[in-house]
């Protein structure tokens, strides 16, 4: 029988100081049959998780952010948009129905009667049109990475809130032209306007959750738009419905847009309209997210 040459020594050596080796290591831990962690919404009576908009909520100032960014990029007037597009419609209205069809504008200036109308309105309709199409609008992020959903639609009413707010600059350059000073009532203008906001994102949600199922929900929004619009105090008094004032409280932002008015203009405060569009907004604020929190489970195979 031959020896082992040198060679052969050495190599033999070599392997079995890789089997000593890899004999040292400490065994791999064996992989469960069922996942540690499961991620997925809730069941029925989901517990509705508002903390997570807190944990996450550099992603949605980002979300706001990127959705200002790409919407003002590339246009020449940039912001400035958001002041031109209630500024034309109160020129455009305060000709054809302050001049030509003589609405009644509870004594004031047609052209400040009607601004300060449409400043709440336009915030209200560009938010829920631009919530109602986040979620597919977004699918590239939905179906790649984990994050609380509802963070889309309130990022598209947060950036809309900017606009509002560069907005109420003419409104407030049209009360000084003129001349109308506020009154103390304007100390509940920013109740008002967290009540449209909270209002804004209940039916965002609403609709968003249901257009990732149903498509036809996105196309009929402008027109539901449209109707809400004639249906609400924004061109008109709303005490031009007389008797019908009671059936016409129902909608929400009859008191939130005649409340603005007051709050700016010193105006008395319709109580009972106000109480009932904050109880409303509270009732569809708290529905939406449990609707929402029931169908995000299926968003990532719809979108």
């Amino acid at each position: 029988m031959d020896l082992p040459t040198t060679k052969n020594a050495e190599a033999f050596g070599t392997v079995g100081a890789v089997r000593n080796s890899a004999d040292a290591r400490p065994p791999r831990a064996p992989i469960p049959e069922e996942p540690l962690v499961v991620i997925e919404p809730g069941g029925r009576w989901a517990a509705l998780n508002l903390g997570d908009l807190w944990t996450y909520r550099e992603l949605l100032y980002f979300l706001i952010w990127r959705d200002l960014k790409v919407r003002y990029k590339q246009a020449v007037f940039g912001m400035g948009w958001a002041v031109m597009q209630p500024l034309l419609l109160t020129l455009i209205f305060t000709v054809f129905l302050g001049q030509l069809a003589r609405v009644p504008s509870d004594d004031l200036p047609y052209a400040l009667f009607v601004n300060a109308g449409l400043v709440p309105w336009t915030y209200f309709s560009s938010a829920v049109v631009s919530s109602g199409n986040s979620l597919v609008g977004s699918s590239h992020l939905i179906t790649k990475v984990y994050f609380p959903r509802v963070i889309i639609p309130a990022a598209a009413v947060g950036a809309r809130l900017v606009d509002a707010a560069v907005a109420f600059v003419i409104l407030a350059a049209l009360m000084v032209y003129y001349g109308v000073a506020p009154t103390r009532n304007i100390l509940l203008l920013p109740a008002l306007a967290a009540l449209l906001t909270l209002l804004a994102m209940g039916v965002g949600m609403w609709i968003s959750a249901l257009n990732v199922k149903y498509r036809d929900v996105g196309v009929v929004l402008p027109v539901l738009i449209q109707v809400w619009m004639f249906a609400s105090p924004v061109v008109y008094p709303s005490s031009l419905v007389g008797k019908w004032m009671w059936l016409y409280s129902l909608n929400p932002l009859v008191g939130i847009i005649e409340g603005f008015r007051a709050s700016l203009f010193g105006r008395p405060f319709d109580w009972p309209s106000l109480a009932f569009a904050a109880a409303l907004t509270l009732v569809l604020l708290v529905s939406s997210l449990y609707v929402f929190r029931r169908m995000e489970k299926s968003f990532a195979d719809l979108v």
